[in-house]
């Protein structure tokens, strides 16, 4: 009894993720509810609300409290923006959610950036107090730490996905959603709650209500993307991160620039495989369930320019920055320069969505010119009937790509200027059977990785069909195959999905 107690506590050390298995012992019981309940839409729903709050409070703990605020605000808004006949009070109510949801980021997220902009800039001292955690102290006589905001796990992506809902409903797309756990449900989902992808109430809600059917090959497709994610996270992104990607960038000057370099494009590996190993469980798992969510990725790394990067990489956020800010802003409708402005202006608030850091802005901001400079180029190349190759796109975007990553995982400014010092005063060729005898295993993972992610279209949609397709008995062996494989990999140290900081 006291170890079945313990499980369902908050254990900020366990963590209640796809890569523990106390997640799928979750999963089967909600499997479990899910078959008893799926001819009654209204009790299913309901049951997956409940344990999507279970999995948040064993993922962030009281937080959860915070979700439901979070949940509540945004539903009663929508009915009043519904119900509203008067423009003015429907805009007053859009300005109200913004307000509320974009408030609660900033001081969970930024408070600490913000209070040390302030002391840099005027010397004043702002004592920052996690006004949450008094308020939790207080009611469940808990002594957490007040002294010290934490950053509610997925804050970045459920808020996101709140202030969609209040402006599609505000423009019109869709009605508000009378059911309240109907809503709580959309906000709540457990498979993409953490980390995304950022749902849409439009693509989501409708399917609430509809008659819960699981093929055969859809369930296939859905295991496939569970192991396949599984896959990409603990044995080629937890293998590089912690065999080499830790190691150069948290102490640059101890390695030399060939090993930077190494540590650069095995990041860039590291961080799909993190991310995109995230969606496809999380697709995978709400599959089986019966939900569709959005495809996050598309093969980012085979992209021919940084405008075709974003439409390929962590698709839900780069959309959701075009149709809320971009586009409102006036999107490139009015004239070049104030599109350049535009683009700046969203591309600099989408490497700030990412963290509280200078680099994070730099990164946003590289990105920003990197599209404003490709939108000039692209206009003058078209003008000259000139067309850029598509490899040397490909090449040119691709290391774009992997030296903005620098900046990305640098922990501070100062080990970022060190890492491009020892790049360029300690580069040199190495023998290259030196370099396989100390990185053998490095580099015999980021062979596999990348080559699998360059894998031509035809042919892993036509490797694809063929599992779905296949006998039942070599399904169930590669299904052994791939466990024993993830299984070996993940007695070594397991580190949390990256997108979780976010």
């Amino acid at each position: 009894m006291e170890q079945l107690i313990s499980i369902l506590k908050y254990d900020p050390d366990a963590g209640f993720v796809f890569t523990h298995y106390l997640f799928w012992l979750f999963y089967g019981v909600v499997l479990l509810g899910n078959a008893i309940l799926y001819k009654k839409s209204v009790l299913r729903n309901a049951f997956l609300f409940l344990a999507s709050i279970f999995f948040y409070y064993k993922a962030g703990g009281y937080y959860f409290f915070l979700l439901l605020f979070s949940t509540l605000v945004d539903y009663s808004i929508g009915l009043g923006i519904g119900h509203a006949h008067k423009k003015t009070t429907r805009k007053v109510l859009l300005i109200l959610s913004l307000m509320v949801n974009l408030g609660v980021l900033a001081y969970f997220k930024y408070s600490y950036f913000i209070a040390d902009i302030i002391h840099q800039t005027l010397d004043v001292n702002i004592e920052v107090v996690n006004y949450f955690t008094v308020f939790t102290n207080a009611l469940f006589n808990t002594e957490i730490d007040a002294a010290r905001i934490i950053l509610p796990v997925g804050i970045s992506f459920f808020t996101f996905q709140t202030i969609s809902y209040s402006v599609d409903v505000y423009r019109g797309r869709i009605e508000p959603v009378k059911n309240i756990l109907d809503f709580g449900f959309y906000v709540s989902f457990f498979p993409q709650l953490v980390a995304g992808p950022i749902v849409r109430a439009w693509e989501f809600i409708p399917q609430l209500h509809q008659k819960y059917a699981l093929s055969e090959k859809r369930f296939w497709w859905a295991v496939w993307l569970i192991m396949g994610g599984l896959f990409k996270k603990m044995v080629i992104s937890d293998y590089l991160s912690v065999n080499l990607v830790d190691r150069v960038f948290d102490a640059p000057m101890m390695y030399s620039g060939v090993e930077l370099l190494m540590g650069a494009y095995a990041y860039a590996l590291q961080i799909y495989c993190d991310f995109s190993g995230y969606t496809d469980i999380a697709i995978g798992v709400a599959l089986i369930l019966g939900f569709k969510l959005p495809n996050n990725f598309n093969l980012p790394y085979v992209a021919t320019s940084v405008t075709d990067f974003w439409r390929r990489w962590h698709i839900s956020l780069s959309s959701w920055l075009r149709d809320y800010l971009y586009i409102p802003l006036g999107g490139s409708r009015k004239g070049t320069v104030r599109r350049g402005v535009n683009l700046m202006i969203t591309m600099l608030l989408g490497g700030l969505w990412h963290g509280a850091g200078w680099l994070f802005i730099i990164w946003g901001v590289l990105h920003g010119l990197a599209l404003l400079i490709e939108k000039v180029l692209f206009g003058m190349f078209k003008k000259a009937g000139l067309r850029v190759p598509k490899f040397i796109g490909f090449l040119i975007t691709f290391h774009f790509i992997v030296l903005t990553w620098i900046v990305f995982r640098s922990p501070d400014l100062e080990t970022l200027q060190l890492f491009f010092i020892r790049l360029k005063t300690a580069f040199s060729l190495y023998d290259l059977k030196l370099l396989f005898d100390s990185y053998s295993n490095v580099l015999i993972v980021l062979f596999i990785g990348f080559m699998l992610h360059w894998l031509p279209s035809e042919l892993e949609r036509l490797i694809k069909i063929k599992l779905i397709k296949a006998n039942i008995v070599i399904k169930m062996i590669l299904v052994i195959a791939f466990g024993v494989i993830i299984y070996q990999f993940s007695l070594m140290d397991i580190k949390p999905f990256i997108y979780f900081r976010f």
